[in-house]
């Protein structure tokens, strides 16, 4: 009998990416499994999109008190009774047959915690923030291996992992993800790189898109501190940021010049948004800790 399995997507003013993850996920052929949409306050037609799908599989979800996409995740959890628990990011594509693989994977290494493979695609004639992002990619392996954590956009857990250690921190706005990767090491989980389970994710293709994106990380480095510091150091000197992009030496010496440069610029992003984080950042001290799964 397959296991009961809620996939859980957070989603925030984005029809369009939401579509093409949808379009994906009901082309599924898996008994027991729900699609679990939750929507973060969103003020466009993103419901709407949820709620034009004739399927009995696809969710609606509301999480209005707290703009945060982990916040948004706990509501999912919350919200479902499956034993496994699937994370993907709304823009996000998979193959008809990636759950069956995933789960295959999942019970034959017994695994509690398990990232997959992600590959970022990218569009037709891509521009130099598009090429660079696709170039640096997604480590997840090296997250697992040296970092004890999966991205949340192609995470698997068991639910009796948040009923041990609890919830994501909704507190952060970006290092989620590994903050509750480190708990579950800490905590004695398996925890599995599927490689042959392969998800996609669009590049990001514009400067701006990159600069909003390890702004965030920025913030979140410096809030893994505030709140957790103990794990990631005293707030004021910021930690190495996960996932440093290093360009290939191999690279033509045009495109490893250019990256080289946006990757000095968007480390000083980051460094802008820790310190704006660290002298304006409120405490959220109003949401409590960490959320347990009751």
């Amino acid at each position: 009998m397959n296991p009961d399995i809620s996939v859980v997507i957070p989603v925030y003013n984005d029809p369009k990416g939401l579509s093409t993850t949808l379009n994906c996920l009901v082309q599924i052929d898996y008994t027991n499994a729900e699609f679990a949409v939750v929507d973060n306050g969103s003020v466009d037609r993103t419901p709407d999109t949820v709620r034009s799908y004739n399927d009995s599989r696809v969710l609606l979800y509301r999480e209005t008190d707290i703009q945060s996409s982990y916040a948004a995740r706990n509501t999912g959890i919350r919200n479902t009774d499956s034993d496994i628990l699937a994370f993907v990011d709304a823009d996000m594509t998979v193959s008809e047959d990636w759950l069956e693989s995933a789960l295959q994977t999942f019970q034959t290494q017994d695994a509690d915690y398990m990232g997959c493979n992600v590959e970022l695609t990218l569009p037709e004639d891509p521009a130099l923030a598009a090429r660079y992002d696709h170039h640096t990619g997604f480590p997840v392996q090296q997250y697992l291996e040296h970092q004890q954590f999966a991205p949340t956009c192609c995470l698997f857990v068991r639910r009796e992992v948040f009923e041990d250690i609890g919830l994501f921190d909704h507190r952060l706005i970006s290092g989620g993800d590994k903050e509750f990767g480190n708990r579950v090491h800490d905590a004695g989980y398996d925890m599995h790189f599927a490689e042959d389970v392969t998800m996609y994710h669009p590049t990001r293709n514009t400067v701006r898109e990159l600069v909003n994106k390890d702004h965030r990380v920025g913030r979140g480095l410096c809030q893994l501190q505030r709140y957790h510091p103990d794990r990631y150091g005293t707030p004021g000197v910021p930690p190495r940021p996960s996932g440093v992009k290093t360009p290939d030496p191999e690279l033509g010496t045009s495109d490893r010049l250019a990256f080289s440069a946006l990757s000095t610029f968007l480390t000083g992003v980051r460094g802008l948004g820790y310190y704006g984080e660290y002298l304006t950042g409120d405490r959220r001290d109003d949401l409590g800790g960490i959320p347990e799964l009751d």
